[in-house]
């Protein structure tokens, strides 16, 4: 290439780039970039189960545990002494017994003699005084005769005389008394309709006075003694007693009483008499008292019977609640938050729960009849959250 093509080359090439920028920079002013949009996602929507709400009637249940009590224990003693010469077949430890039953017998032989001691100590008594009546009458009739119309002294008449003498048949009466009573208590008889615990004497052994012969409990009924918190007091109607009122046991509210033994489950019937008179300072409980009578008869159904020391679940029937919202326990959140459908969206709302249980919440008040309540457990829900109740 010439000199002369080169020197234009050179002032050419500057003006062709400065033309071609300009004109790419017109194309692209011309025609502008436009943004795409991307179409808009439709909102999240949950398909939840619902139950409408409605007014109700809900009865209480509480839950206790306790341990099955005789109403009445004790110690059989023997109040005399001497050999045991006899026990009865049911003296022996678990043996059922009824009021009266001979138990056991001590050796009377020594009581039968002074019995009739006694008697005779009775009849030489009862003649002296007799014969100190006679020399009453007769010192009054000789005092008529010589005591020329004064008063006579009351030794002269013998009075101090008859006084010691009927004093000496009274005594004689009562070491009579006595010794029947001993007598009697040779034969060891059964306070109350029980049971024994524990036998601790047998035949040919010799008791003294006092000795404890077994250990007893009676069978007309047990208690359980179960302790309840200020709330479930609040719902219970129990028993109360006063001062000068009949004490009898009165039969207060239903209970359920539920043991098991091994894969087994047996249950029993019975109900609060009465309350403890205090509560308890360590954790402020009321303790009330369940009964159950005639625990030990034979049922037709095979259940057996209690056993005293025995631990029993309870389910006491406790006051009825009308015109309340009972809803599933699993459908309340943090305790006191329900979740309702509000025009297919979700709206959480704070609610009174009176009551509740390990299946149900008892709730009084803000929310309505006809409204739907969320049963379907969602963790942690949002209001405003769109939604389809699935089964209605």
């Amino acid at each position: 290439m010439n000199p002369l093509a080169k020197q234009s080359l050179k002032v050419l090439l500057p003006i062709i780039i400065l033309a071609i920028s300009a004109a790419a920079a017109f194309t692209i002013n011309q025609n502008p970039t436009q943004a795409r949009k991307a179409p808009q996602a439709k909102q999240a929507q949950l398909n939840v189960d619902a139950i409408p709400l409605v007014r109700s009637s809900y009865t209480v249940k509480l839950n206790a545990y306790g341990e099955v009590r005789p109403r009445t224990e004790g110690t059989l003693v023997s109040q005399v002494s001497g050999t045991l010469t006899q026990v009865s077949p049911q003296f022996q430890n678990g043996g059922f017994f009824e009021a009266g039953e001979t138990l056991a017998q001590i050796d009377d032989r020594d009581y039968i003699a002074a019995v009739t001691m006694a008697e005779s100590d009775l009849i030489q008594a009862q003649f002296e005084l007799e014969e100190e009546r006679a020399r009453g009458q007769q010192a009054e009739a000789n005092w008529q005769r010589i005591g020329k119309g004064q008063q006579a002294s009351e030794l002269v008449l013998r009075k101090p005389q008859l006084a010691a003498a009927s004093a000496k048949v009274a005594s004689a009466k009562a070491s009579l008394d006595k010794a029947k009573l001993d007598l009697q208590r040779t034969e060891i008889s059964a306070p109350y309709a029980g049971r024994i615990v524990d036998k601790k004497v047998d035949v040919g052994q010799f008791v003294s006075t006092n000795t404890e012969l077994a250990n007893i409990y009676a069978t007309d009924y047990i208690e359980i003694r179960l302790p309840l918190g200020p709330q479930q007091v609040g719902y219970l109607s129990i028993p109360e007693q006063y001062r000068g009122n009949d004490t009898s046991p009165v039969k207060g509210p239903h209970v359920e009483m539920i043991a098991r033994q091994g894969h087994k489950t047996f249950k029993w019937e019975g109900f609060i008499s009465r309350a403890e008179s205090t509560l308890d300072s360590n954790n402020r409980q009321l303790y009330v008292i369940a009964q159950l009578n005639d625990p030990y008869r034979q049922r037709d159904d095979g259940t057996p019977p209690l056993k005293i020391g025995q631990f029993i679940e309870a389910v006491i029937t406790a006051n009825t609640i009308d015109n309340v919202f009972v809803i599933p326990r699993s459908a309340l959140y943090q305790g006191k938050t329900v979740v309702l459908v509000e025009n297919k969206l979700l709206v959480r709302r704070n609610v009174e729960v009176i009551w509740s249980d390990e299946t149900h919440a008892v709730i009084s008040n803000n929310l309505n009849p006809g409204e739907w309540l969320v049963t379907t457990p969602l963790g942690n829900p949002v209001s405003g959250t769109r939604v389809t109740i699935r089964s209605q």
